[in-house]
């Protein structure tokens, strides 16, 4: 049986895994500059956590540009719960100023008018814009098949064997992942594998003897099954 074989057996096998234990719930549609924003508080968290640091936004300033006008610490205060939410503020204000400078409005919603890669390639070309986020918006808002990766969700994927260890071409990546995972199950595996990573697949003392993925990763498989208390303790 071929290695691809073998990978897209794995892969198939993970997202049985994730559907059984994990929702997926639909996303809520907005428009391309908001779901641009929402994705970069979505990088290296949950949707839950995303979900209330966005509302937070919205409560705490009167509109975007309030948001644009505002210091990156005020904008970090809205979203603490967040981890980097200094970075994460920094960019949001960036993103807004950019916009605002090139359209003298807070709307991308035309982005996509000549196709999904000239769509990447123009959100890529922004300046505080990454891969997570320009993946996001393509999958969330722009109907395309797109999986946004970040620092967490690769950490799982790699001891999962999902992806290779000495991989580290974010575009590479993606690219073999959106060959193996069907597009309408897109959401499935980002919201999947960004809980496992929270709950169980932590940086330091993985709690691999609870995860429900356990019996498909060589990590967890590998791992003493007498976890102390304090490596059972969930990092904050």
């Amino acid at each position: 049986m071929s290695s691809t074989t073998n990978k897209q057996q794995s892969v198939n096998q993970l997202l049985n895994l994730l559907k059984k234990h994990f929702d997926s719930p639909d996303p809520e549609k907005r428009p391309v500059l908001e779901e641009l924003l929402y994705g970069v508080l979505r990088e290296g968290t949950t949707r839950l956590l995303a979900d209330k640091a966005y509302r937070n936004l919205q409560e705490c300033f009167f509109d975007w540009n309030e948001v644009r006008v505002s210091s990156p610490q005020e904008v970090a205060e809205a979203i603490s719960d967040l981890p980097d939410a200094s970075a994460k503020s920094e960019r949001v204000v960036g993103i807004l100023q950019e916009v605002f400078e090139t359209t003298y409005s807070f709307k991308l919603d035309d982005i996509d008018k000549k196709g999904i890669k000239n769509a990447a390639k123009q959100l890529g070309r922004m300046e505080d814009v990454n891969d997570y986020a320009v993946a996001w918006v393509l999958q969330q808002a722009l109907n395309g098949h797109a999986l946004p990766l970040d620092a967490p969700s690769l950490r799982t994927l790699r001891r999962l064997a999902i992806i290779e260890e000495e991989t580290e071409d974010l575009e590479v990546l993606r690219g073999s992942l959106e060959h193996q995972i069907p597009k309408a199950k897109g959401t499935l595996f980002l919201e999947g594998i960004s809980e496992v990573a929270k709950e169980y697949c932590w940086e330091e003392n993985p709690h691999c003897s609870a995860c429900p993925l356990k019996g498909e990763c060589p990590t967890g498989q590998t791992r003493p099954q007498n976890e102390s208390r304090s490596t059972r303790m969930k990092p904050r």
